[in-house]
């Protein structure tokens, strides 16, 4: 609907901004204004402020300001024309008269989305009657309780040609209407129009205000051409147009704004049905095609960042990469995407019930941000060990890069790449990992590789020489630590992050670590999901041993891991800790040198985790305010991490007390 500017003037005339405002957020008079708390972010200080004068709100601790139609939008998650419509009822004004040809248009759809209900109404009856009973077992099955059922509608569809046909007309629906609405399968060469769906459990769709507009009917056989069938284009319905659970999610978005609720799209009907039961609200579902322009726009109305969840397999990555094709172009400051790869093989149903919720929240938590996710597109897999190969890395991703609409975008994103490509083709040190034992650390003085005796391409202060850049030993690397964090980047989906490996390592080779320092090792937060399933094992098996913790054997240990499917994770640990000399997590290590080990390790874990939060939110801040006080502040934070290079280093030291011999100078 239409509405002229004169009858918005009018909404906002008669309906004061504080009296809007009022009603969701408690006001105090404060001079000319009135001030609150944000109904969008918890705080104890006011910063949310309204000028009946100006006709406008101002939340100053999230950015956002408006009209009233602006607030009732962003706090009801509700469209525009809803909007006006709220307000117009709250003046207590008629909305304007529509022209016959819209009013005709409206009725028009009106009908058809009670005809869809009709049909939804019919499906649910049908799931719980006697002909459902195969479809309650499917549900079942996939661990779909009957309230979780009844909570989206679900339903199925009998095989015969005309049950929903028949029941339908018993209601006085015309058959055009049910083929309008595509629930009958009809045309020249189809004497008497049948039921689209037969034989299927029924998913509704609904849109932003939860009518229903189509269906999806997942197949009872294993022989039928389509699996999954959807409803096709009608006057209600364009499948580029919206999401699975588009309604619950926006609702859930809202009510969960304080609580920094995750938006998150996942790729099919049970996949999103599995993560809201689960407690991922606001889960929404292309609609069985790659996500579309309108689609990526209705994320962005829900969420600054929403992230998209992909199957961790070669499909799911190329379907990441044609998702990242299409934002890029469409990037706004502030608005971007989150990309968060599963387990191999496995779908967030699949993982939620073989692992639980928290292998699902592991696995979003981690979501990479577009920009890394593109930077591991263009490097991962390849090589740059010729300067026309290295120039070709920086004209694709200047390529890449302009196609950015946004200028203020567009600018920041070829500042990035430019500090990576710097920093990719930084050659790597050859003695990189085989550091001074004790007794021979370095100094304090001179920077990190003079420290390291591997300045230039000679011997080093330790004897080793530094092997010819570009050499087969010594490839162009990636040794920026964010990057080798990326669970995009080659090989991290099999390779456990050092750091996390040595100290499972450890705690596997020295029980008594788990009786000593359990809690310890239960308030770390580890990157790797695999990693992190066995560490919740071995806090298990220390919490509920029949025997004391401290007198468990590694073997024991390792014997009841793989008996819980860890062993596959025990190998990557291994196969990940290339570096010899950290005696301390390795067998027959003395037990202060142990001890020393994993306190290092812990604190500089610890300290990783603290330095990535820095790191987000000084990103956030510069993003927000392009001030010099904020670059200075992100290039603090960089440097710290770079630096945490050489400190973590200084960890590879120890054990010349456990008998090891130290290397000479």
């Amino acid at each position: 609907m239409r509405f002229t500017p004169q009858f918005l003037d009018e909404l906002k005339a008669r309906l004061p901004v504080s009296e809007v405002v009022g009603k969701r957020v408690k006001l105090i008079r404060s001079g000319r204004e009135f001030k609150g708390l944000s109904p969008f972010n918890k705080e104890k200080t006011p910063s949310f402020f309204v000028n009946d004068q100006k006709e406008a709100w101002f939340d100053f601790s999230s950015g956002k300001n408006g009209s009233i139609f602006d607030f009732i939008m962003l706090t009801e998650g509700v469209a525009f024309p809803e909007a006006v419509e709220r307000l117009a009822q709250m003046a207590g004004v008629a909305l304007p008269k529509v022209s016959p040809e819209e009013q005709k248009r409206d009725a028009r759809a009106k009908s058809l989305y009670e005809v869809m209900d009709l049909a939804a109404k019919f499906f649910e009856a049908t799931l719980s009657g006697r002909l459902g009973a195969k479809a309650r077992g499917y549900l079942a099955d996939r661990g779909l309780t009957a309230a979780t059922q009844v909570q989206f509608r679900l339903g199925f569809a009998p095989g015969e040609r005309f049950a929903l046909k028949e029941h339908l007309g018993s209601h006085g629906i015309p058959v055009e209407d049910m083929i309008e609405a595509g629930l009958l399968v009809s045309g020249d060469d189809i004497p008497v129009p049948f039921d689209r769906f037969r034989d299927r459990v029924m998913f509704p769709i609904t849109d932003s205000r939860n009518r229903v507009v189509a269906f999806g009917g997942r197949a009872m056989e294993k022989d039928v051409a389509a699996k999954y069938l959807n409803s096709p284009e009608t006057p209600l319905f364009h499948k580029g147009h919206t999401l699975y659970n588009i309604a619950m999610a926006r609702q859930a978005m809202h009510d969960g704004v304080k609580s920094g609720i995750q938006l998150v799209a996942v790729e099919g009907y049970v996949d999103v049905i599995a993560m809201v039961t689960a407690g991922f609200a606001a889960s929404v579902a292309p609609l069985g095609t790659a996500l579309t322009e309108d689609q990526l726009g209705l994320l962005w109305k829900m969420a600054d960042e929403p992230v998209l969840c992909f199957d961790g397999d070669g499909a799911g990555v190329r379907a990441a990469y044609r998702a990242m094709d299409l934002a890029l172009p469409r990037l706004k400051p502030g608005k971007s995407l989150k990309f968060a790869l599963l387990p191999q093989g496995q779908d967030p149903d699949d993982l939620l019930r073989a692992s639980g919720r928290e292998a699902v929240a592991d696995v979003i938590n981690a979501a990479r941000p577009l920009g890394q996710m593109l930077w591991s597109r263009e490097t991962e897999g390849h090589t740059f060990d010729t300067p026309e190969r290295r120039a070709a890395l920086e004209a694709r991703v200047n390529e890449v890069t302009a196609s950015i609409a946004d200028e203020s975008v567009r600018k920041y994103y070829r500042q990035d790449f430019n500090d990576r490509l710097r920093t990719f083709f930084a050659p790597a040190a050859g003695t990189r990992g085989n550091f001074a034992p004790r007794g021979g650390q370095p100094g304090a003085q001179g920077n990190w590789r003079d420290r390291q005796g591997v300045s230039g391409s000679g011997p080093g202060r330790f004897g080793v020489k530094r092997p010819e850049v570009g050499s087969r030993n010594t490839p162009y690397v990636v040794v920026s630590q964010q990057m080798a964090a990326s669970p995009l980047h080659r090989g991290s989906r099999t390779s456990v992050p050092t750091r996390e490996a040595l100290i499972l390592q450890a705690a596997i080779n020295y029980p008594w670590l788990l009786h000593d320092h359990l809690e310890e090792l239960a308030s770390l937060e580890f990157r790797h999901t695999g990693a992190e399933h066995l560490k919740a094992a071995l806090i298990d098996i220390a919490a509920h041993s029949s025997d004391h913790a401290a007198g468990l054997e590694p073997e024991t240990l390792r014997a009841e891991l793989r008996n819980r499917q860890l062993g596959e994770v025990l190998e990557r640990i291994e196969a990940s800790i290339t570096t010899q000399s950290v005696w301390g997590s390795r067998p027959d290590a003395a037990p202060q040198d142990v001890l020393i080990t994993w306190q290092q390790l812990v604190a500089l874990h610890r300290q990783w985790h603290s330095l990535t939060k820095e790191l987000k939110d000084a990103e956030q801040a510069l993003g927000q305010d392009a001030s010099e006080t904020n670059y200075l502040r992100l290039r603090d934070v960089k440097d710290r991490l770079s630096r945490m290079d050489g400190t973590e280093a200084l960890i590879e030291g120890f054990g010349a007390s456990s008998g090891r011999g130290a290397r000479s100078l």
